[in-house]
């Protein structure tokens, strides 16, 4: 379980607009690595919850999920 303040810095890190690579997905709905996405929201959970440019929703883990932010990229 996530505590507030992690939840809290997850948010301030990846906020709306925020692009990001993925590099692996620990799920059963596994996107490819590589795949280009943008940050929606990060929920009170702490999910980061995405819009892949392939058109998928499935949200990220912090801490979990490896992925890369991309720093020159912010919608």
């Amino acid at each position: 379980m996530r505590g507030k303040e992690q939840i809290n810095f997850i948010k301030k890190e990846f906020p709306k607009g925020t692009r990001i690579k993925l590099i692996y997905m620990d799920s059963k709905y596994k996107l490819m690595p590589n795949l280009l996405g943008t940050v929606n929201f990060v929920d009170d959970m702490g999910i980061i919850n995405m819009n892949w440019d392939n058109g998928s929703d499935i949200g990220l883990l912090y801490g979990i999920d490896k992925f890369e932010k991309l720093e020159s990229e912010v919608i």
